[in-house]
């Protein structure tokens, strides 16, 4: 029973507690929402203080934007007033350029109708005055051929005759005295280049041969060479490709070969041979091989000490060993190194004086010929220039050496001035006096055929062809030639000669006309 009572009393109390705590607690909350209420009319009231000021600041920068906007806008339309104005301006102007245009057209129309009614009026006239003049024409015509007993086509004929004479003599003696002019002003500088050139290089002449000569100690050796029945010199030719001759000359056989590096391999190969005594075909194929490879060594060496010597750098050891190779070579008679050494040297200076590369002109000098010396069959069959061409071109030289190597006789184009040298050069060393060997028939038979080409011509009495056919003299009847025609005789037979005949150098043509007048006094 207390239990309960404690219980309720314990229950009523909490009620109790719980309606006090939330009487207080809603008199509080109260108190909070009042304050808020408080502050936010206070913020309520700052914040439309705040907007009015905002809104008002606004409003100005918006009426200022507002105005430069639209004064910009007012200048760009005065700006597009403006335009338009003279745009129109512009406009008006051109009407009244094409109004007075279009008047003046008109008046030049009229007028040129005017001009073409008279140009009409004056041709019809000029008709008429022409068939009157071709009457009058025919009319004396017909009285001069009734006078003179010739026809018009005929005495046309004899007038033309006489004209084309006074022409052709005219025509000579200018075409004469332009070249004399350009002789003058050419020449002189040219001759001091190539004078110059051969003055200041030293050259030997060499003569080379397609035989040797190997001479022996005594005649005794030569039935060693010979061997048994034959077989050393057989031995020997087989090895070599060189006939060997062995006949009555005392103390010496011949070496016959068109190749003179296989000649000096089997001179060279019988030298040891007779020195060493040991003569058996064994011995002669040991010997010929162990020569060869000596050959190819010096080859090599006479290259190296050629390149050397000019001052040519930079070579490819092939064609070095083409250079070497030349030493064995001859081209008519002439020892084809030799001559392109002299070639080279001629470049060079020449080079010099024509204010060019004087290193890479020796180089072209001195490749020029190197085609003269194939390794091949096949490569025989092309031209000299044209095959060096290709192995300068193979071998890494410059395009203005292969230029000069493949143009040297005109088989290709002169692309560069060192080509013009390399020709001019290679002309100089080979017709020099002595350079080349000739066979005599052959220039006898050029001698021939210069004063046989100076005979063809009307009015000749004597030709002579002298200074080993560098000069032709022609000797005319004076009576028949007269000097305007003397002049003109010489430079056609200079042109019959330049497009029959194949020569070397210059030929110079003098034509020589003289009077005798004699008397006797008694």
């Amino acid at each position: 029973m207390d239990n309960s009572i404690l219980i309720i009393a314990g229950i009523v109390g909490l009620v109790i507690g719980f309606a006090i705590a939330k009487f207080m607690e809603k008199g509080k909350a109260s108190k909070t929402i009042a304050n808020a209420k408080k502050e936010a009319q206070s913020i309520i009231k700052e914040a439309k203080i705040e907007g009015e000021s905002v809104k008002k600041d606004k409003m100005f920068q918006a009426k200022e934007k507002f105005l430069e906007l639209k004064a910009e806008h007012e200048k760009v339309i005065q700006n597009k007033d403006r335009k338009i104005g003279e745009a129109e301006k512009r406009t008006r102007d051109k009407e009244s350029q094409v109004s007075s245009e279009l008047a003046k057209t008109k008046n030049l129309n009229g007028q040129l109708e005017s001009k073409i009614k008279d140009a009409k009026h004056r041709a019809e006239f000029l008709e008429k005055k022409q068939s009157e003049v071709e009457k009058l024409h025919k009319n004396q015509v017909q009285q001069l051929e009734v006078i003179s007993g010739l026809s018009a086509d005929e005495a046309k004929t004899q007038l033309l005759e006489s004209l084309k004479e006074t022409a052709k003599s005219d025509a000579m003696a200018y075409i004469q005295s332009t070249v004399e002019e350009a002789k003058l002003t050419a020449q002189q500088e040219a001759k001091k280049i190539v004078i110059n050139s051969i003055q200041r290089i030293g050259t030997e002449e060499a003569v080379e041969n397609c035989v040797s000569v190997f001479n022996l100690e005594s005649d005794d050796v030569k039935g060693r060479i010979i061997g048994r029945e034959g077989r050393n010199i057989r031995a020997i030719e087989a090895a070599t490709g060189v006939e060997i001759i062995v006949d009555d000359t005392p103390e010496a056989i011949i070496l016959s070969c068109f190749d003179s590096v296989r000649r000096e391999v089997a001179r060279l190969s019988l030298h040891k041979l007779v020195t060493d005594g040991r003569i058996h075909p064994a011995r002669i194929e040991e010997v010929v091989k162990k020569t060869e490879k000596q050959i190819e060594q010096e080859i090599v060496e006479i290259g190296k000490r050629t390149v050397i010597d000019l001052g040519v750098h930079g070579l490819h050891p092939e064609l070095i060993k083409a250079v070497g190779r030349m030493k064995y070579r001859s081209s008519y008679g002439q020892n084809l190194l030799q001559h392109s050494r002299e070639v080279a040297k001629l470049c060079g200076v020449m080079a010099a004086e024509l204010g060019l590369n004087p290193k890479l002109a020796k180089r072209a000098g001195l490749l020029h010929d190197i085609g003269k010396v194939p390794n091949t069959e096949a490569e025989v069959e092309t031209p000299h220039a044209i095959l060096g061409m290709q192995w300068a071109e193979k071998f890494g030289e410059k395009p203005d050496v292969c230029n000069a190597i493949g143009a040297h006789h005109d088989e290709i184009e002169m692309k560069t001035l060192i080509s013009p040298i390399v020709q001019v050069c290679d002309a100089i060393s080979g017709a020099r006096p002595g350079a080349r060997r000739q066979v005599l028939d052959s220039y006898i038979q050029r001698l021939k055929d210069l004063e046989e080409i100076a005979f063809g011509f009307n009015g000749v009495q004597k030709a002579y062809a002298i200074q080993a056919g560098r000069e032709l003299r022609v000797i005319v009847e004076s009576e028949k030639v007269n000097d305007d025609k003397a002049a003109a005789l010489s430079f056609e037979i200079s042109q019959k000669i330049q497009t029959d005949m194949t020569y070397p150098g210059q030929v110079k043509v003098t034509v020589i006309r003289e009077t005798r007048a004699v008397n006797v006094a008694k």
